[in-house]
């Protein structure tokens, strides 16, 4: 049975005599047990309460009030006086606001408010002083109040799932806080002060938009970190170099793209988890990492690791990682040193990649053009992985197609390429090209050369409406093509497209999905989260693929 409005006599427990009181008159004082308890529990949890009433207050003893999974909108003012009340439990309700009342309860050591309608709290939240723990997840909430910086009691903060642009920096002050979960918010970035919290010993902040790691100098009893599904590039030493105590350190889903050698540092590391990063090779001291037990690396475009060995496991990993060492100490990679050989102008090119590596890179150099005397270097090497990316490129240098014969990887990402030359359409052994983060509003139809073509990342760019070349380089097993402004799909020409495994059209204008996408029977991976259409709603999405493509086929019309 559900209880709509709590019974008056609950309010006046501790005031009106009991009825059996008045029946039987020969109650001894020892038995007379309403004179001696105060209530000081109440638990209304899961009920449908829609308000609860002013006369809260004529239970001044309560140390526990739960009113979970109810239909609050607002709390007494009443609440205030309540000023024994060590737990407030009030989540899964329809909160909007707080009253300032609240904030008189200097003896609360829990408050749970999570899912809730909150958009704001409080600027006196800084007044409960012995809250140890404060749950605000999955709420609305923009901002947080700088007086949170009183909360130096303050063990477990949660505010994961809220819009959060940034995070105060006077949340640093907070000298007891042990877990701080900001998962799935909008931060850009940590403040800086953040690392000065030194009994911080779990930060999660997966789902965001990070760009970077802070680095954590006093961190020093940090054991768990979270940082899975932000846009992370690189990971430093200094991200590093303190996180003596770390045991699980967790970058899913980023774009890393590589693992610096003093990864070892972290002698206490149990569970790393890099998997879906674009790492291509892992320093192989990895495998002195005493403690390691689990290791993801799934989704990377390892080259040095053969599949069958990660799928062997972490330690047969680890072995074949030690077992390399030697080796690796044999063959250092250092350029080659200025002989009468050499050009002068080579000798700031990294010919030991050209050479052993296959490899031309000139990145984040902020160029506008890419050096003559790079393709010069490149004589008659058969140079496989071409990377300029992040630089100022307007368009895709033309000498690029010297290296037809033996260029399988092209990284032009992080650019300013408005266009895709012809050049690149002649580079016939091409299986992935990386061209995100430029101006490209379509693809030459020139493209459908490509026949090699497995992977193209197009995120990050212009795209009004999905390049249909694509649709005719049948050899497509991935196009991510998230961050576009993409309005439609064509669904029966996707169904030709026979290695489709992964179709990522994330954060686009799809105004509706398409039901005989459902037929596309080798989509293993489809992301449509971040578009406006209605259906499928945001519940079938979250169960995964597999349920959305039989949604969609449910839906043909027959």
């Amino acid at each position: 049975m559900f209880v709509h409005v709590v019974p008056q006599h609950v309010w006046r427990i501790n005031l009106d005599t009991p009825e059996e009181a008045h029946q039987n008159l020969s109650f001894g004082a020892a038995d007379r047990w309403w004179e001696q308890v105060d209530l000081t529990k109440l638990i209304l949890a899961s009920n449908k309460l829609q308000c609860l009433s002013e006369d809260v207050k004529l239970l001044p003893a309560l140390t526990v009030l739960d009113v979970h999974d109810n239909q609050l909108t607002s709390l007494p003012s009443a609440l205030g006086h309540l000023e024994n009340l060590q737990k407030l439990d009030v989540s899964h309700n329809k909160l909007k606001t707080i009253p300032e009342e609240l904030m008189q309860l200097t003896c609360l050591k829990s408050l749970l408010l999570h899912h809730n309608e909150l958009s704001h709290l409080p600027d006196g939240f800084g007044q409960l002083v012995s809250l140890e723990e404060l749950d605000l997840s999955n709420n609305h909430l923009t901002d947080i109040p700088t007086s949170f910086a009183l909360l130096i009691n303050l063990v477990r903060l949660n505010v994961a799932y809220n819009q959060l642009k940034n995070l105060p920096a006077d949340i640093s002050a907070m000298k007891s806080l042990r877990q701080l979960d900001c998962t799935k918010n909008y931060l850009e970035t940590v403040p800086s002060q953040l690392a000065s919290m030194a009994s911080l010993e779990q930060l999660y902040l997966r789902k965001n938009k990070l760009r970077y790691l802070p680095e954590f100098p006093s961190c020093k009893l940090l054991k768990e970190l979270h940082a899975g599904e932000n846009q992370i590039e690189i990971l430093n030493a200094e991200n590093l170099k303190h996180l003596s105590s770390l045991s699980v350190l967790e970058l899913r889903d980023n774009k890393i793209k590589s693992v610096p050698d003093e990864i070892t540092v972290l002698q206490k590391l149990e569970r790393l988890d890099l998997a879906n990063n674009d790492i291509s090779r892992l320093p192989y001291t990895m495998g002195n990492l005493p403690q390691l037990k689990f290791l993801a690396l799934e989704g990377n475009p390892l080259r040095t690791i053969r599949r069958d060995l990660l799928q062997k496991g972490t330690q047969e990993l680890l072995k074949y990682l030690r077992s390399k060492i030697q080796d690796d100490v044999t063959s250092p990679n250092e350029e080659p040193p200025v002989t009468a050989m050499t050009l002068p102008s080579e000798s700031r090119i990294n010919m030991h990649a050209i050479t052993s590596l296959k490899l031309l890179e000139y990145s984040e150099k902020q160029a506008a053009v890419i050096p003559d005397e790079m393709f010069n270097a490149v004589r008659s090497y058969p140079v496989t992985t071409v990377n300029f990316s992040k630089n100022q490129l307007n368009e895709t240098p033309a000498r690029i197609v010297e290296l037809k014969d033996s260029v399988c990887d092209v990284n032009l990402g992080f650019n300013k390429l408005s266009s895709i030359s012809l050049e690149l359409c002649m580079l016939h052994k091409l299986t992935h090209l990386d061209i995100r983060n430029n101006f490209l509003t379509s693809l030459p139809e020139e493209m459908e050369a490509l026949t090699r073509l497995q992977i193209i990342n197009l995120s990050f760019n212009r795209f009004k409406v999905f390049p249909s070349v694509l649709y005719h380089i049948l050899t497509l097993e991935t196009i991510l093509l998230s961050n576009n402004q993409v309005g439609s799909i064509d669904p029966l020409q996707l169904q030709k497209m026979d290695k489709l495994g992964t179709l990522d059209l994330q954060n686009n204008d799809l105004l509706q999905v398409p039901p005989e996408l459902g037929n596309c029977e080798t989509l293993r991976t489809l992301l449509l989260e971040g578009n406006p259409f209605r259906i499928p709603r945001a519940a079938i999405l979250a169960k995964g693929t597999a349920a959305v493509l039989e949604y969609l086929r449910s839906r043909i019309p027959t």
